[in-house]
């Protein structure tokens, strides 16, 4: 006899889950399901898949020694519907119940997905989070604009994290200034924790290279973690052998280090296996023990207590159509080399070929390299976003549109950001490695071998001068730009047409 079904999705592994605090583990049926429909609704990238379905697997295991009852659905069960709503239906007709127990999903597509069944569904608020949708909505109303910063603020004052008293641990709130150094080559760097594939995860991964053989992006080898434990010993490993590093060079890249001091666990965060809050607070403990650094940690725990909360409260206030804002009037088609097509600038075949190879590039690589590209040569932030959402593992859409369509693209106009994330290559070539490797020069601004990024980036401040030229935080590069000498003014933009000309045709750029 049945009771309810309790619906957990993919990114839902946590044994806290709302929908499992009130289910009865006698009277309730746990349903899972891996389906083509949330595997393919994006062509995402293959580690991505293994991931989300090993994870799965394992979480699936792990509530039956616990005295579940769990419906568990495999992609190649020849039984399976292929959708969630049609797994739901499915389990519902072979137990004779309607009874639906859920915990939101952060998709509105999933939302309105189930919220069309013909079934009793109770829907619950998704409390792993740190800062609810009323507690988001009552911080934002009445703000002229809503700003991470004091988000975050208010964010470290609620949970008392990094806190002295009513004042902010070390003096400041945000040590952002003392985070932004170039990285050196260190052959004694640590990597993140790897894990070798058990039985399930090569069972995972077999299915997969036999059903998604042409995504874009490699399988194998694959070493993520797949379960809390492994995901707690990851953390513990970045803990003890990144953190106290992890600020001074959060922001740069190598060609040869793709990780650094990053942490990794974004993935594991965003499918449940990790907690946010225990995350902070064990970073709060290293820097009380005087094992790392007030500038790494802060810098570490701003990332998730602010802008993972801040980004997730933007995606469900803003609504089903945030996704496809396109402020800017970007139309230009996602350049084939975000697929893998080859590129003689070196930043960008740097990032996407990590990219491919990893399922991985860390705030900076997509902000400032890959989200930077795709801004200043005007592509359409719709398939940017599928992009992102496609590529990386850690990529949800509550977490993945507002960091491309708001931080990265400014097609949500300016809710999420000030200003737009443009920069020439100055920027890259002062934080990475990468220009010198390239065929371009990053030091000419005109002519041929001037690299791409200088000229896309004048003529993006000149083509969208009415809607940003009064923005405080830009008039110091409008001035520049006005300083010129107008042949030069010209010279660029039509260097900067020709090469957007050639991108458009198909060319090798």
């Amino acid at each position: 006899m049945v009771s309810r079904l309790v619906l957990v999705l993919g990114d839902q592994l946590s044994p806290g889950l709302s929908a499992l605090r009130q289910a009865d583990r006698a009277q309730d049926l746990v349903v899972m399901a891996e389906v083509m429909e949330e595997a393919s609704y994006v062509r995402h990238h293959p580690k991505k898949i293994a991931f989300t379905f090993a994870a799965m697997r394992k979480f699936a295991a792990r509530l039956r020694a616990e005295g579940w009852r769990v419906a568990y659905t495999r992609l190649d069960d020849p039984a399976n519907s292929q959708s969630i709503p049609g797994e739901l239906l499915r389990r519902a007709a072979e137990h004779g119940t309607d009874a639906v127990l859920a915990t939101e999903p952060g998709e509105w597509r999933l939302i309105r997905a189930l919220g069309e069944l013909p079934l009793a569904l109770c829907q619950l608020p998704d409390d792993r989070f740190l800062c609810s949708h009323a507690g988001f909505d009552a911080w934002a109303e009445g703000r002229k604009v809503l700003r991470m910063e004091y988000f975050y603020r208010e964010m470290r004052r609620k949970t008392g994290l990094l806190m002295e008293g009513d004042a902010p641990a070390g003096g400041k709130w945000n040590f952002d200034q003392e985070n932004r150094k170039p990285a050196r080559d260190d052959l004694f760097r640590a990597g993140p924790l790897r894990f070798d594939p058990g039985e399930t995860v090569k069972e995972v991964l077999d299915l997969v290279d036999e059903r998604f053989p042409d995504n874009f992006g490699r399988l194998r080898p694959f070493w993520f973690a797949t379960d809390t434990g492994q995901a707690e010993a990851a953390l513990d490993h970045f803990m003890r052998h990144h953190l106290p590093c992890f600020g001074d060079t959060q922001d740069a890249m190598l060609a040869g280090d793709r990780f650094l001091h990053h942490a990794l666990i974004s993935p594991y965060l965003n499918v449940g296996l990790l907690d946010p809050l225990d995350v902070c607070r064990r970073a709060e403990a290293e820097y009380l023990a005087g094992r790392a650094p007030i500038n790494a940690v802060e810098g570490f725990i701003r990332q998730i207590l602010g802008w993972r909360e801040f980004v997730r409260g933007i995606y469900f206030r803003e609504g089903p159509g945030y996704p496809g804002r396109n402020a800017l009037g970007h139309r230009r088609s996602l350049p084939a080399f975000y697929w893998g097509a080859g590129t003689r600038m070196n930043c960008l075949a740097q990032v996407v070929a990590q990219t491919r190879d990893e399922a991985y590039a860390h705030h900076i690589q997509r902000l400032m390299v890959t989200g930077n590209f795709a801004l200043l040569a005007g592509v359409d932030p719709a398939e940017l976003h599928e992009w992102y959402l496609a590529v990386y593992a850690d990529a949800y859409e509550w977490v993945e549109a507002p960091n491309t369509v708001g931080m990265s693209q400014f097609a949500d106009g300016g809710i999420v950001a000030s200003k737009p994330y443009v920069s020439s290559g100055a920027y890259i070539d002062r934080m990475s490695d990468y220009c010198r490797g390239c065929a371009y020069s990053v030091r000419a601004k005109t002519g041929q071998g001037a690299c791409p990024f200088n000229l896309l980036y004048w003529h993006f401040l000149d083509r969208h001068r009415i809607r940003f030229a009064g923005n405080p935080r830009m008039v110091q590069m409008y001035r520049t730009w006005d300083r010129m000498d107008a042949g030069r003014r010209a010279e660029i933009l039509r260097d900067a047409s020709v090469f957007l000309d050639r991108l458009d045709e198909g060319a090798a750029v």
